[in-house]
């Protein structure tokens, strides 16, 4: 692609996110995510191969219906109370409504079908993209709105998400569909605990993007688009295959990595509002996740390929890490101690 349009793209992508975290009106926050959409499109679609046209249709229509019932349930609201402010859907069918369009544009269950096969039709980049960006715009509305929202619903779809997310990802061999079910389960943990507590969601969003950041640009230096491509991951950085590892428990939530921070705040929350039983259900739900990251970091680091391997020999390759790895690798792994400071 062009650089002047891909410059024009990702500068469109970028304005349409910050469009809908700043405004107060729902017809610009409407306007900011149809930008989004329009913007990651092209993006989606520039390889000129059948399997990237069917993700960008599948995610254009996702998108815009989603887009649409947000308008939609916008309207109801102004009908009824004769406001458009962002932060007082009072109406319970608008409220409703609105909670089901960002779980539909954020990929959350039921919703969830599009994400899987959406990151898997496009370049490795594209799905990074997807996986992070384009989840702030909508988080940003979750955040402004929370108080309003249907908590029932929140609750209802964030422990859906998280036992998809598990369940979903253990019969995959993609690293790009691994990657889209753990984006489910981790968003149906911030979804649950939004309207408790706020700062916890964001704290948590950040958390999952730089987990998530580190394991795409990781998949994006080693080439790798299944598992099997995993195994000869150690002959292009040892150092890189050791990260690697502790990365995936991150992600896993496992102590005394940063991963483990998000979860823990969320279940004690849960626990201090009384909801025992969802509380000891997500916990539970984790385990499913826990086990395919656990079976990635098997054939990552713990095993040698074999002596004649059908992938390409990439220890003639020199790698050339981004430098983004050096920041968020050592946060990805080394934030735990840092809890008290984070969440006064």
């Amino acid at each position: 692609m062009n650089p002047a349009t891909s410059a024009l793209l990702l500068s469109s992508l970028a304005t349409g996110t910050i469009i809908t975290a700043s405004s107060f009106h729902w017809f610009m926050a409407w306007i900011g995510l149809e930008m989004n959409t329009l913007a990651i499109v092209p993006i989606m679609s520039k390889q000129h191969h059948p399997r990237a046209t069917e993700a960008a249709t599948k995610y254009f229509l996702t998108q815009a219906a989603a887009s649409a019932l947000i308008l939609f349930s916008s309207m109801i609201n102004a009908w009824q109370t004769g406001t458009w402010d962002i932060t007082q859907p009072t109406n319970p069918t608008s409220s409703i409504l609105f909670t089901m369009a960002l779980a539909m544009k954020l990929g959350l269950a039921p919703a969830h079908f599009w994400l899987p096969e959406v990151l898997q039709g496009t370049t490795m980049p594209t799905a990074l993209i997807i996986s992070t960006w384009q989840k702030l715009a909508p988080m940003s509305l979750i955040f402004l709105t929370a108080n309003n929202l249907s908590s029932t619903t929140m609750m209802l779809t964030g422990f859906l998400s998280t036992c998809v997310g598990g369940w979903g990802g253990l019969n995959q061999t993609q690293t790009r569909k691994l990657m889209a079910y753990s984006s489910i389960a981790h968003f149906g943990w911030m979804m649950t605990i939004s309207p408790l507590l706020t700062n916890i969601m964001l704290l948590n969003l950040m958390m999952y993007t730089l987990m998530t950041t580190s394991m795409f640009m990781t998949l994006i230096l080693t080439k790798s688009k299944t598992l099997r491509n995993m195994t000869t991951a150690w002959t292009l950085s040892p150092t890189l295959t050791s990260t690697t590892l502790l990365t995936l428990l991150s992600l896993g939530g496992l102590p005394p990595l940063s991963g483990f921070m998000p979860k823990w705040l969320i279940l004690n929350e849960l626990m201090n509002q009384n909801l025992i039983l969802m509380s000891t259900a997500m916990a539970m739900s984790t385990l499913l996740s826990l086990f395919f990251y656990l079976r990635l970091t098997y054939i990552t680091a713990l095993t040698l390929a074999p002596n004649t391997p059908n992938t390409a020999y990439k220890w003639r390759f020199t790698p050339a890490p981004p430098t983004i790895m050096t920041a968020t690798i050592p946060m990805t792994l080394l934030t735990l101690p840092m809890t008290p400071i984070i969440i006064q």
